[in-house]
């Protein structure tokens, strides 16, 4: 049982009470979600890097519990709430700014710092449901109902985060944004707690305190030309080229458009896919394409340049890359130019059977292609779009050992008749450790590799194709994937440093 309250103090009613741990634990999963956004461009969109943001929120919850409850037995509990929503207010707001701040200088480094950028404020605001349990336990024989009444509301809390930060703050506001104003809101929390239970009590500091976190997210490192749902989006004008802008997403160099010259390949991949496109039918015949995956939308432009009358559907599952694309780098959509907003598996499905002379793969999450895009299932799909003598041309990154890029070979070979590969020969070789750019093209009637190799020289590509026993020999034993089994990321780890815009 608690001691009667000071007469300068007032109690905390059931109103209040869930009120405190429904917003916190709201608050936590708010932190967590965003907190991936935050580091994207520093660690990638991969299965590794949700799960180590998922281990350390629930560490910090963990944490949070347990140093609350103790605190809660060795202090009046009433002096603790509002400490600790200010201080985690504050922490809030930082983040952004001290987060981007070091993952400029250190790159893939800034996860120690990230994590604990996750741990104090979650940690904080978790001891919150502890306290709060505390002040409401008046008689031990209801303590079930109280302590699993707060439970549920804490769950709820939970759940409502999670869903307006995946489908509603994400969207509406930036990551600093959201990440400042959930600061403020936790820091004006506290204040008026504070002034509630102490009858006047007020703290200007913890108010004072947001400003770095403010002032550093509208202008420290690290900024947005435009924060979309799914990147940090950033255009970059080329010197060299007055036409020439550079797409970056989450500080990775994505695309390469010339405003003036479409024709103009930047990128060595683009241009391996551009010839690949360049053996379908003979030159200038248009052709249907679909495009898993848009970014710059350079290859569509290509092929209207160079195919007059070329049909082209994209499926780009980030709208706010293709309105990038509209406002900064002159895209014009018409009847030629199909760009829908949608998964890129799901879009496969709405293609009709048979009705492609080509289907290119260029869809990624930082520099992994999303898993369910690289199945037998997905693949099947594919060849179900594509004519007769139709062809697939997918760009695929990898490291190392190439893992990943064997096995996406390999569950080519399963689907179709003919596949072969195309890259630097420092990479198909794999003696390069930061990997690099792969081509891979497959179709149900022969693919001219010859044809292809000669017409990637006449681009300056000094690639190598490999087909037949040769390819055979570097897929080795490597394993199919499928939608039951596509340990996507953990084939292409360890990533390399991601290249950084200086």
């Amino acid at each position: 049982m608690t001691g009667a309250h000071p007469a300068t103090e007032r109690p905390v009613g059931p109103r209040l009470a869930a009120a405190l741990v429904f917003g916190s634990s709201g608050a936590v999963l708010v932190v967590e979600l965003v907190s991936l956004r935050l580091l994207a461009p520093y660690l990638g969109l991969t299965l590794e890097t949700s799960t180590l943001v998922i281990g350390i929120a629930l560490a910090a919850i963990a944490l949070g519990s347990w140093l609350g409850g103790r605190a809660a037995d060795s202090t009046d509990p009433r002096r603790l709430l509002a400490p600790l929503l200010a201080v985690s207010g504050i922490a809030v707001s930082l983040m952004p700014v001290l987060v981007r701040g070091v993952g400029e200088v250190a790159g893939a480094g800034v996860f120690l710092f990230g994590a604990l950028a996750i741990l104090v404020p979650g940690a904080l605001l978790s001891g919150v449901s502890p306290i709060v349990a505390k002040l409401r336990l008046s008689d031990l024989s209801d303590t079930g109902s109280v302590v699993g009444g707060l439970s549920g509301i804490g769950t709820l809390g939970a759940i409502a985060g999670t869903v307006l930060t995946g489908f509603v703050f994400v969207s509406a506001f930036p990551v600093s944004a959201l990440l400042v104003g959930l600061g403020v809101l936790l820091v004006l929390a506290a204040v008026a707690l504070e002034t509630h239970l102490r009858r006047g009590a007020r703290r200007a500091l913890p108010a004072l305190l947001l400003l770095p976190g403010g002032l550093g997210a509208a202008w420290g490192p690290g900024s947005c030309d435009v924060e979309t749902v799914y990147h940090c989006a950033d255009v970059v004008a080329d010197e060299a080229r007055p036409g020439g802008r550079l797409l970056v997403l989450d500080g990775i160099r994505h695309s390469y458009v010339d405003l003036d010259d479409p024709t103009h390949l930047e990128f060595d991949y683009v241009g391996a896919l551009a010839a690949v496109a360049d053996t379908v039918r003979p030159a200038k015949v248009p052709l249907t394409a679909y495009h898993l995956g848009g970014g710059g939308l350079t290859l569509p432009r290509y092929l209207a340049t160079t195919r007059p009358g070329t049909t082209s559907v994209v499926s780009e599952i980030d709208a706010g890359v293709l309105e990038v694309d509209v406002e900064r780098l002159g895209l014009v959509t018409g009847p030629r130019l199909d760009v829908r907003v949608e998964d890129g598996r799901l879009g496969l499905r709405r293609i009709r059977d048979g009705s492609q002379d080509l289907v290119v793969g260029d869809a990624f999450g930082g520099l992994s292609i999303p898993w369910h895009l690289t199945t037998r299932e997905a693949l099947t799909d594919v060849r179900r779009v594509l004519a007769d003598d139709g062809t697939y041309a997918a760009n695929l990154i990898d490291f190392g050992p190439l893992a990943f890029a064997r096995a996406e070979l390999a569950t080519l070979r399963s689907v179709f008749d003919h596949v072969v590969l195309a890259a630097d020969p420092g990479t198909v070789a794999r003696d390069r450790d930061g990997g690099g750019n792969l081509v891979a093209v497959a179709s149900q009637s022969p693919v001219d590799a010859a044809a292809l190799a000669s017409r990637m020289g006449g681009r300056g590509l000094d690639w190598q194709v490999l087909e037949g026993a040769a390819l055979d020999a570097w897929i080795g034993d490597a394993r199919v994937l499928t939608d039951d089994h596509a340990p996507v990321d953990q084939l292409l780890t360890p990533y390399p440093p991601q290249p950084r815009l200086p």
